[in-house]
């Protein structure tokens, strides 16, 4: 073990998956991956503390092959602030899996490393359409501010979440009103080849017993049927007016600033950056970027190690 490079593990959990990253010394990039979902909700039953825990030790068994991991810092979807009690259990989780005292590891929200692979504090708007949707501003005191983030149940629009349940919603609407209606229509029949059925009780078991992560990829079947059905490219083009009005909500409160736009959902189809980018005025330009949170938290893990 002694005799393996010492190594900072930067981790972005989300509700679809969690990618890490390995680090040196001087911040250069040993190897990266990814693993299963994390999130800060999980910590509040003991199902999910358990399925936490094994996922780390799994993660922490194939890394020792690599590097001994020294320090950690995560970005973590569904958390709070770092005081919180899912934040605390999520730091112990992690000294434990990896072995290491409870001062080598931080725990952030995913979007405070997500902002910081975008912009210095005060600088712009982050707006990040993965599984969920959120806006977050970094002022230049380090205070978060936010707009949406609110979860599936709430709000979560022009998320893959959104997509996907703004898709069921039309088609189980329609069918309300003229059963076997989806045979004409390449959306649901994108939709339920997805499913894996166009009976009722396979849509209700995916979205009643399933995961936010299986939700949000069902958006992948709305942009793929968007070429074909009108009623597809309408859903992607409402759904870059929702992420508008999350920027748009942080501009109003701290003025113009540029805007990046982050995260799986957002390319599913150029339709829906289009239809973003004509909602903001011209003093908000919009710049797509391509996040990698997982290297800006093992970048921030290796203060640890100097």
């Amino acid at each position: 073990m002694s005799e393996l490079l010492v190594a900072a593990l930067g981790l972005d959990a989300g509700g679809t998956q969690t990618r890490w990253a390995l680090a040196d010394r001087d911040g250069q990039m040993l190897a990266s991956g990814c693993v299963g979902p994390i999130s800060g909700l999980q910590m509040s039953v003991e199902a999910g503390r358990d399925a936490v825990a094994q996922l780390l030790t799994g993660l922490a068994r194939q890394l020792r092959e690599q590097a001994r991991v020294a320090a950690i810092c995560a970005g973590v979807t569904g958390l709070g602030g770092p005081l919180e009690a899912a934040a605390l259990a999520l730091q112990d989780a992690l000294a434990q899996a990896f072995e290491l005292p409870r001062t080598a590891v931080q725990v952030h929200s995913d979007m405070e490393m997500a902002y910081r692979d975008s912009f210095e504090p005060g600088e712009g708007y982050l707006i990040c359409a993965g599984t969920g949707s959120v806006a977050v501003y970094f002022d230049s005191q380090g205070e978060l501010h936010r707009a949406g983030g609110r979860g599936g149940v709430l709000d979560d629009g022009g998320s893959g979440y959104w997509i996907a349940q703004q898709a069921l919603r039309l088609i189980w609407r329609t069918e309300d009103e003229q059963p076997g209606a989806w045979r004409a229509s390449p959306l649901a029949q994108r939709v339920f080849e997805q499913l894996g059925g166009s009976d009722w009780p396979t849509t209700r078991q995916f979205v009643y017993a399933g995961t936010r992560g299986a939700m949000g990829q069902l958006a992948l079947a709305v942009a793929a049927a968007a070429e074909d059905d009108p009623a597809a490219l309408d859903i992607l083009q409402r759904a870059g007016l929702e992420l508008a009005r999350l920027g748009l909500a942080l501009a109003n409160r701290f003025g113009p600033r540029p805007v990046a736009l982050a995260g799986r959902a957002a390319q599913l189809h150029p339709v829906i950056v289009q239809s973003l980018r004509a909602a903001l005025p011209s003093e908000l330009p919009l710049q797509t970027v391509d996040l990698h949170a997982h290297v800006a938290a093992a970048r921030m893990a290796t203060l640890k190690l100097n």
